[in-house]
C-alpha cells in the first residue's frame, strides 16, 4: 500500500510540469501515456497468441491518430465523426481479406483491436481536449481521481471488512470504497470553489463531482475484472507498486469519459 501511494504521489509530481504547461507537451506525453496503455491491453490479447505483424503496425497507428486527433483545439465540442469510425473498420476488418487465415487473424481478434483502439483512442484523446479547454478543470478531475483512490486504498487496509466485490479484486471493500467516496468528493468540491467558481450551484457541483468519485472507482473494477478474466495481477510491471500504466489510469479514464456528460454544467 505504502508502495502503491508513494508511487501515485511521485508521478503527479512528474506530471504536473506537463499538465501547467500544456500545448503540445501535453499531448506529447498523453501520446506516449496512451500507446502504453495500449500495448498493455494488446498484451493481454498477445499472451493467448500471435497476431500479424500487419495488424498490430495498424493498431498502434490507429491508436496514435485517435490520441492526437484535434488536439490543437482549445474547444471542448464533442461530435461523432463517421469518418474516423470507416477508417477503423477499413484498418481492422480489410485484413481479414489481405491475410486470409483465421488462425492469424480472425473477426473476434478484428473486435478486441477495433474496441481496445476506440477505448483507449477516445479517453485519452477527451483528457488533451479538457486540457485544452481548461487546465484547472482537468487539475480538477485529476484531483477527484487521486484522492479517491489514495483514501480509498488506506481506509481499506485499516478498517476494510465488508468485501466490495470479492470475485473481481478481492482487496477492495465497502469501507474503502465509501470513504475514498467522501474524500474525493471533498477534496473535488473544494478545490473548484476555491479556484476555479465559487458561484456554482452547490448541488450540481456535489452530484457531479460524487459521480465521477464513483465512476472512477467503477473503472478500478472494470480494469480488474479486464485482469481477472486473463487471469493477470497488474497489466504490467511497468510501476513499481502500482503496476502498468492502466493499473494506475484506469479511474482517471472513466472519470474523464464521465466529465464529458457534465462539462455544459461545469
Amino acid at each position: 500500500m505504502k508502495k502503491k501511494i508513494l508511487a501515485l504521489l511521485g508521478l503527479l509530481i512528474i506530471f504536473l510540469p506537463f499538465i501547467i504547461k500544456g500545448d503540445i507537451y501535453f499531448a506529447g506525453l498523453i501520446l506516449v501515456i496512451g500507446m502504453i496503455a495500449f500495448h498493455e491491453l494488446l498484451n493481454l490479447k498477445l499472451k493467448e497468441r500471435k497476431l500479424s505483424l500487419l495488424t498490430e503496425v495498424l493498431a498502434y497507428f490507429a491508436i496514435g491518430f485517435l490520441i492526437l486527433n484535434n488536439y490543437q483545439s482549445k474547444e471542448l465540442i464533442i461530435v461523432l465523426d463517421y469518418r474516423i469510425l470507416s477508417f477503423l473498420l477499413f484498418v481492422f476488418l480489410v485484413p481479414l481479406v489481405i491475410i486470409g487465415d483465421n488462425k492469424k487473424y480472425n473477426l473476434q481478434d478484428a473486435v478486441y483491436l477495433l474496441g481496445s483502439v476506440l477505448f483507449i483512442g477516445l479517453s485519452f484523446n477527451l483528457m488533451i481536449l479538457i486540457r485544452n479547454h481548461s487546465m484547472n478543470h482537468f487539475i480538477y478531475l485529476v484531483l477527484i481521481t487521486s484522492v479517491t483512490d489514495i483514501f480509498a486504498c488506506v481506509a481499506g487496509n485499516l478498517i476494510g471488512k465488508t468485501r466490495l466485490a470479492e470475485n473481481i479484486s478481492p482487496q477492495k471493500t465497502v469501507e474503502g470504497f465509501i470513504v475514498g467516496l467522501i474524500m474525493g468528493t471533498f477534496a473535488g468540491i473544494l478545490y473548484y470553489l476555491t479556484v476555479i467558481n465559487a458561484n456554482i450551484e452547490f448541488l450540481h457541483i456535489f452530484i457531479i463531482t460524487m459521480s465521477l468519485s464513483i465512476m472512477g472507482q467503477i473503472g478500478d473494477l472494470i480494469f480488474s475484472q479486464i485482469k481477472r478474466y486473463y487471469g493477470e495481477k497488474d497489466f504490467s510491471h511497468l510501476i513499481p507498486g502500482c503496476g502498468g500504466i492502466l493499473d494506475l489510469f484506469d479511474s482517471l479514464i472513466f472519470a474523464t469519459i464521465t466529465i464529458v456528460v457534465f462539462m455544459s454544467l461545469l
